[in-house]
């Protein structure tokens, strides 16, 4: 399984990156702007799974979904927006744009693998 974390910071990726290192994720990209992530899906097709911060410099994790769901090459890419936005609003507008699923920060592995395992992705 591939997986893209997108999120700016450092910190964040890392925790991802390690959680789904011991979920058997055997390819694991990293982007720290919407922007670095298109490139990355650009170069290297979708990844199974996306973990997408919103708030983000350069492109928003909300432009992000909106242009990875306007290409029918990602439509088997399945995203979990992993965010601070915590209201209704922004639930219902990242699930329009095509997210799958909504996690809030601060997080735990549980939520993460409970999350990845409602889209099948573990």
């Amino acid at each position: 399984m591939r997986a893209l974390i997108v999120d700016d910071s450092r910190a964040t990726r890392a925790v991802l990156r390690r959680l789904l290192h011991g979920l058997s994720f055997d390819g694991i990209a990293e982007a720290g702007d919407g922007r670095q992530a298109l490139e990355e899906l650009s170069a290297n097709g979708p990844a199974d799974v996306a973990l997408v911060d919103w708030n983000m410099p350069v492109m928003d994790g909300l432009e992000f979904v909106s242009r990875v769901r306007s290409d029918t090459a990602n439509d088997v890419m399945r995203i979990v927006m992993v965010t601070t936005e915590a209201d209704a609003d922004h639930m219902v507008s990242a699930l329009e744009a095509g997210a799958d699923e909504y996690a809030m920060k601060p997080f735990t592995a549980a939520v993460i693998r409970d999350k990845l395992a409602l889209l099948g992705v573990v």
